[in-house]
């Protein structure tokens, strides 16, 4: 079975990450820009990454100009704006098509896994996957919901309360 621990990707920065070392972690897998209407939630983002992350969390932020052409920036722009702009310590990566033939492979993964309101594809800006600590996906949230409103699903799945639908801790 694939997993979120099979997946690597390009950092911001230019090296490669290697996700396995997000085993028994909760991960957020969310597409970014930095001119979208939408693009405030990078502060819901950090807040929950500042919140959770001694607990076994963090966030991915992945660059995507594919709506909107709203992340117009070459990599050293939107990590400057992100630090700048929100302070934004998570996860960077390389900016990546999210949908099409050209999606980064984990963006095909994702999308196979949990579909949206308008079916696989990703709708807009700040799509949001959340990841349970064996890698996989357990829900799907749309751009318009704002981080805030995943602290309780983050939090049951970092204590471990599965209610019975198969996710972990």
């Amino acid at each position: 079975m694939t997993t979120l621990h099979d997946f690597s990707a390009d950092t911001i920065a230019g090296s490669q990450d290697v996700f396995d070392r997000f085993a028994g972690q909760v991960v957020l897998v969310v597409n970014t820009a930095s001119e979208c209407g939408l693009t405030p939630q990078y502060d819901g983002l950090q807040k929950l990454h500042d919140e959770f992350k001694d607990r076994g969390f963090t966030v991915l932020g992945f660059p995507c100009n594919q709506f909107g052409a709203q992340e117009p920036g070459d990599e050293a722009q939107i990590q400057e704006f992100c630090r700048t702009e929100y302070s934004v310590d998570f996860p960077l990566y390389r900016k990546v098509d999210v949908n099409g033939l050209d999606a980064h492979p984990l963006w095909a993964w994702l999308k196979s896994q949990k579909s949206g309101e308008d079916g696989a594809e990703i709708e807009w800006n700040f799509a949001k996957f959340l990841i349970d600590g064996d890698g996989r996906v357990v829900e799907r949230y749309s751009p318009r919901t704002a981080p805030e409103q995943l602290r309780e699903d983050i939090e049951q799945l970092l204590s471990g309360d599965d209610e019975g639908d198969g996710r972990t801790a």
